[in-house]
C-alpha cells in the first residue's frame, strides 16, 4: 500500500517573496489570462512582478491580450488587497501560482490551465496521484455507497481522491478517501472565504486538515452558476482519469468526462440498472469508449502502475527543491534532463512518448518538463504535447 504523506515544514514557499505573492493576486484577478497567454511574457519578463511592472507596450510585444493589459494598467487594487488579507488571516491559506513547484503537474500540462490556485489546507497534495470521481448530486442509495467504497479503496491504494464537494456522490467520494486516512482534494466554483453547499462546512473543515480545498476564483467570487464547468475542467485536469459513477443523460458529470477526454485522460464509468436514469450518463459513455469499471481494482488495472511510479518517484521532490532553488542545479539530476532533451525533438511529443524514449518515470517526466519549459528550454503545444525550442539550451 502506498502511504502518502505532505509534512508542511518541509514544503517551499508557495509564495515567495511579497512583491511576486501581490503580483500573482494581481495576476489571478487579470481578464482573458490562462496558462497558454501568460507564460511566454512570464519567461521574458523573469518574474511575476516584473510583468506587472511591465510597460503597455511590453506587454503588448508579449502578446498579452488587450482586456489584460488594461486591468494591468489599471488593477482593481482594493480587491487585490483584500486577497492578500485573506491570505495572511490564518494558517493553512495558500496562493500556488504556474511557476511554482507545488503547481499540480498535471493541470499544468492541460490547455487553459489557471494562472494560479488559491488553496486551503496541505498545498503538496496537488502533486499527488489523482483519480477524479464525480457523480450525480441526488443518488441512488446503492450509487452513493459505491463511491464511498471505491473511493476508500483507491485511496488505500495510493490515490488522491479528487471531486467538487457538490452534495451526492461527491460528498460520498470524499467521505471515502477520510475513510481510508488519506487526503482527498475539493475543487471549488467560488472563492475558498466560503463553502458551497453550506450544509458541506463540516466535510471542507474535514478535507482541509490533511487535504486541501482548491480553487481558481480569488476570495469573495460567488458560487456563480457559470463557474462550474470551468471547475469540472480543473477537477479533469489535476487527475490521471476521472470515474463517474451515477450520471443523467444531461449531467453535469459527462462535462468533466468531456474535458478528460479533451486532456488526454482515462475516463471510467460503473454500469447500473437499464431502468435508472442515473446509468443513463454511465451508459452513454460506456458507449462512446470509456471504460467499464465493476471494481476498484478494475480502475487500478489501467492506472496503478503510473499512481505507483508518481507516488513513490524521489524525483518530483529533488525537482521541486531545484525549482525553489533557482532552477536545475549541476548534481543528481543533470543527467536526467540531458536524457529527456535528448529525447525531445522538433516535433511535439506526448508525455507517454517521451517516457517511452527516455526510460524515465511518468512523474519525473513531468516535472522535469514544467521546470524546463519554466527555462525557456522547450514549449507546449495542445494536447499535453512537448518540443525544444530553436536554438541552443542552455544548461545550469
Amino acid at each position: 500500500m502506498l502511504r502518502m504523506e505532505a509534512r508542511v515544514s518541509e514544503l517551499p514557499s508557495t509564495s515567495g517573496n511579497t512583491e511576486d505573492l501581490q503580483a500573482w493576486a494581481l495576476l489571478v484577478r487579470s481578464p482573458s489570462l490562462d496558462r497558454e497567454r501568460l507564460l511566454p511574457a512570464l519567461t521574458a519578463a523573469g518574474s511575476a512582478a516584473a510583468l506587472t511592472h511591465a510597460s503597455s507596450a511590453q506587454l503588448a510585444h508579449w502578446q498579452l491580450p488587450a482586456r489584460a493589459i488594461e486591468y494591468l494598467r489599471a488593477p482593481d487594487r482594493a480587491a487585490v488587497e483584500q486577497d492578500l488579507q485573506w491570505l495572511a488571516a490564518a494558517p493553512g491559506r495558500h496562493l500556488v501560482p504556474l511557476d511554482s513547484p507545488l503547481y499540480p503537474p498535471l493541470l499544468h500540462q492541460s490547455v487553459g490551465a489557471p494562472v494560479a490556485l488559491y488553496v486551503r489546507g496541505v498545498p503538496s497534495v496537488l502533486c499527488l496521484p489523482q483519480l477524479a470521481m464525480v457523480g450525480s448530486r441526488n443518488p441512488t442509495a446503492s450509487g452513493r455507497e459505491a463511491a464511498f467504497q471505491f473511493a476508500r479503496h483507491l485511496a488505500g491504494c495510493g490515490l488522491a481522491i479528487t471531486s467538487g464537494l457538490a452534495v451526492g456522490i461527491d460528498s460520498a467520494s470524499h467521505r471515502g478517501a477520510l475513510a481510508a486516512q488519506q487526503p482527498t482534494i475539493a475543487v471549488c466554483g467560488c472563492g475558498l472565504d466560503t463553502v458551497y453547499p453550506a450544509e458541506n462546512a463540516s466535510l471542507a473543515a474535514e478535507i482541509e486538515l490533511t487535504g486541501a480545498l482548491l480553487s481558481e476564483f480569488p476570495p469573495g467570487t460567488p458560487p456563480l452558476r457559470e463557474n462550474f464547468p470551468q471547475r469540472n475542467r480543473i477537477i479533469s485536469g489535476l487527475a490521471l482519469g476521472t470515474l463517474v459513477v451515477e450520471a443523467a443523460s444531461r449531467s453535469g458529470s459527462l462535462i468533466t468526462a468531456r474535458f478528460a477526454l479533451e486532456q488526454g485522460r482515462e475516463v471510467f464509468a460503473i454500469p447500473g440498472s437499464i431502468h435508472s436514469p442515473l446509468s443513463r450518463g454511465c451508459h452513454q459513455l460506456i458507449r462512446q469508449g470509456a471504460k467499464l469499471v465493476e471494481t476498484g481494482d478494475d480502475v487500478l488495472a489501467e492506472l496503478g502502475v503510473i499512481a505507483a511510479a508518481a507516488a513513490a518517484s524521489p524525483a518530483r521532490e529533488q525537482a521541486r527543491r531545484r525549482a525553489a532553488s533557482g532552477g536545475v542545479a549541476a548534481g543528481e539530476l543533470d543527467k536526467e534532463y540531458e536524457i529527456l532533451l535528448d529525447a525531445l525533438g522538433f516535433d511535439p511529443l506526448g508525455v507517454d512518448a517521451l517516457v517511452e524514449r527516455s526510460g524515465l518515470k511518468p512523474d519525473a517526466v513531468a516535472s522535469m518538463l514544467l521546470i524546463l519549459e519554466l527555462q525557456g528550454a522547450i514549449e507546449a503545444h495542445p494536447g499535453g504535447r512537448y518540443c525544444r525550442r530553436p536554438g541552443p539550451v542552455t544548461r545550469a
